[in-house]
């Protein structure tokens, strides 16, 4: 009896050992296991920007995954349809997620400007991959870093490019009334003035209008030698259009990038030609083009756009401070970003005190030619 007692006990002894081990065991591929996050537009007019960032963020995520990153990522894609109102609930959705350990986000500076604060609450790590107003690092929030240059570097470039070809004396503004649109007209304007350009009128209208044929009658008798649009993809393209419309379809239109979309010449059909953007360039070089070959390799069924790279080199960061730093301190990975001295497919990326990317914008110019857009 006392020796079928002690193999009873002996027996009891493996089984709890056994399932001892088998939870710590399942602990540990826990603690293994982590996920980051992607917002960005992925529906609406603006989702072509979107999905070739979250395709750009996804490649990074397999190449860790199968290079043996220390984590198994998972990869936690939400839509915020260009909608500060979405943007919010898709941020809600990942702070409130624990394996959730940062995340990259928003082609659009609404939806950004209405989604940091609660990054910024939850002290998440997080990286913007493709919106640009200023005021998204103004604040200085310690976790908000951004890998794209802003809409200032964007639009001194091109106020200078105009002014040095000579054709364009006199423009007029038409844009949306987000931060967006408003830090776009005020930034043209000093450039182009300080060019020696003459803006001869400025307008703004709310993003969703339709009909810009008031404002754009307006803008005709000030003469302008061309339209300068400070919004982003469909209103763009309506007031392409309706330049056509009002007989000002020969005066070239100017944007950023926030134009630079296929979307914007299949709704302006063929009175998009001439338009002309700039967008910033980076530097070729051999991780930049490994990127390409790597994306083109994945087959993808979207184009890369202006921004895979972006949300690429955000999420290869993230994984960078991720993989030294650990994951327990949220506040330590935040640091981590604002310290790194990345060499990426952008080349060499740091961050300024505010979190914003360092580096010396370019712009490559394009131009809608045969329904296409097109380098210059």
């Amino acid at each position: 009896m006392q020796t079928r007692r002690k193999a009873l006990k002996s027996v009891s002894s493996i089984v709890a050992g056994s399932v001892f081990a088998l939870a710590l065991g399942v602990a540990q591929a826990q603690a293994d296991q982590i996920k980051l996050g992607f917002i960005g537009p992925l529906s609406g007019g603006n989702a072509q920007q979107g999905l070739g960032a979250r395709n750009g963020f996804l490649l990074a995520i397999e190449q860790a995954n199968a290079e043996g990153y220390p984590h198994e990522v998972e990869a936690v894609v939400l839509d915020d349809a260009s909608d500060p109102s979405v943007g919010v609930s898709a941020a809600q959705k990942l702070v409130n997620d624990p394996a959730v350990v940062a995340a990259t986000g928003h082609w659009n500076s609404p939806v950004a400007l209405a989604t940091i604060p609660i990054f910024n609450r939850a002290q998440m790590p997080f990286i913007v991959w493709g919106a640009i107003s200023p005021k998204i690092t103004e604040q200085n929030l310690p976790n908000v870093t951004r890998v794209t240059p802003t809409l200032v570097n964007e639009n001194k470039p091109l106020a200078d490019a105009i002014i040095e070809e000579g054709k364009v004396k006199k423009i007029a503004i038409i844009s949306d009334t987000t931060d967006y649109g408003v830090a776009n007209t005020k930034w043209f304007t000093e450039f182009f003035t300080a060019a020696g350009g003459e803006i001869v009128s400025s307008d703004a209208a709310a993003v969703g209008t339709t009909d810009f044929r008031a404002m754009l009658t307006t803008a005709k008798a000030a003469s302008p030698d061309a339209i300068y649009f400070g919004g982003v993809v469909t209103e763009a393209a309506l007031v392409r259009s309706q330049m056509a419309d009002l007989g000002m379809g020969s005066l070239p239109m100017y944007g950023i990038s926030g134009i630079y979309d296929p979307k914007f010449i299949e709704i302006a059909g063929a009175a998009a030609e001439g338009t002309i953007v700039g967008t910033p360039s980076v530097q070729s070089n051999p991780k930049l083009e490994a990127f390409e070959e790597a994306y083109e390799a994945q087959g993808f069924a979207e184009p890369a756009g202006s921004y895979a790279k972006y949300a690429y080199e955000a999420a290869q960061i993230l994984l960078a401070v991720i993989e030294d730093k650990g994951i327990e301190d949220k506040a330590a990975l935040s640091q981590a970003i604002r310290d790194i001295q990345h060499e990426g497919i952008l080349g060499e990326v740091s961050f300024d005190e505010n979190g914003q990317t360092q580096m010396d914008v370019n712009i490559d110019l394009h131009v809608v030619r045969d329904g296409e857009w097109v380098d210059m």
